[in-house]
């Protein structure tokens, strides 16, 4: 991939994974303007640089599958999303980690055909990491955990690497909790912005770049400076379509991204480029200039409201 739009997860093994598995919307891969694929709107707009690893070949070190790694037995007990668990050896702490903590663990995983794709005893001993930084079927399932305690999951492909990188399928892993260090409890994320009214269609006061991206300006900004095609920008943004779904929103998660202009769809890096600092504006972006069709991805003309923060250099 050409560029990344965000943080990179410093996880071990096959638990290195973009965040909840999204893909910016504004994101290009190497050698053209097809963006990767969109992901659920849980936290599309995230992209980690270390993608999720496919599974190593056989092993020396390789530890034995559990009898009962095909399916999850019937004394399991089953989340309503799906994840599948059994306590091995209970444990002796009482409290749960939030998703906000770091928890430091010994792990196992395989397929459901019993092979196994990772181990912490691959990677020192053991794994530290924060909790959100993982996969979603992590996520869920260490937080049913207390320290000491050994818990056998079963985890659906939907909450692992499905159409991602990394190992496929069902994916079964044996978890012993070692620590919990507390984090910070972030703060709730803003309200979504509101659909644009005129989310349908440009209106006539719009203005049109020579490439064809409508766009207005929302509120004036107190820059000069306009950003070139290969400058890094901090924005705030809201992407919807034109029957207006959101798809995308770095406003409702309270936290801005920065990215090269020259490595995102075309209507941004021309759209954006109109911008001085402070400024927002709102975006329709043909489809031309954005996903072209690319499955997977918004489809069809995009709108985005796009508040410039921040000019970097080149």
């Amino acid at each position: 991939m050409k560029t990344t739009l965000t943080r990179t997860l410093a996880t071990t093994g096959a638990l290195a994974l973009l965040t909840s598995g999204a893909a910016c919307a504004v994101n290009k891969t190497e050698g053209g303007d097809a963006p990767k694929s969109a992901a659920p709107a849980s936290a599309a707009a995230t992209i980690a640089s270390a993608a999720a690893p496919t599974a190593p070949p056989t092993r020396a070190d390789d530890l034995p599958a559990p009898a009962d790694v095909a399916a999850a037995p019937a004394d399991a007990v089953k989340t309503a999303s799906g994840l599948a668990s059994k306590v091995l050896q209970p444990g002796t702490g009482t409290e749960s980690p939030k998703a906000w903590d770091t928890v430091k663990v010994t792990y196992a995983g395989w397929t459901t055909d019993g092979k196994m794709f990772d181990g912490s005893h691959r990677h020192g001993g053991s794994a530290e990491f924060p909790l959100n930084r993982v996969i979603p079927g992590w996520t869920e399932g260490v937080a049913l955990m207390v320290q000491g305690e050994k818990r056998r999951f079963w985890i659906p492909a939907e909450l692992a690497y499905k159409g991602r990188p990394g190992p496929q399928g069902t994916l079964v892993f044996d978890v012993e909790l070692l620590e919990i260090k507390k984090g910070v409890e972030p703060p709730p994320p803003p309200p979504p912005p509101s659909v644009p009214a005129d989310v349908a269609a440009p209106p006539k006061d719009a203005e049109k770049s020579p490439k064809g991206v409508f766009s207005k300006v929302l509120s004036k900004g107190k820059g000069k400076a306009k950003p070139g095609p290969t400058a890094r920008v901090k924005v705030h943004y809201s992407g919807w379509t034109t029957d207006g779904k959101m798809f995308d929103s770095s406003v409702a998660r309270g936290e801005p991204i920065t990215f090269p202009l020259n490595g995102v769809i075309p209507g941004w890096t021309e759209g954006v480029g109109l911008m001085v600092e402070g400024e927002k504006r709102r975006l329709w972006i043909p489809e031309e200039l954005a996903y072209k069709g690319r499955p997977g991805a918004p489809q069809g003309m995009l709108v985005f409201d796009v508040e410039l923060i921040q000019i970097e250099a080149p």
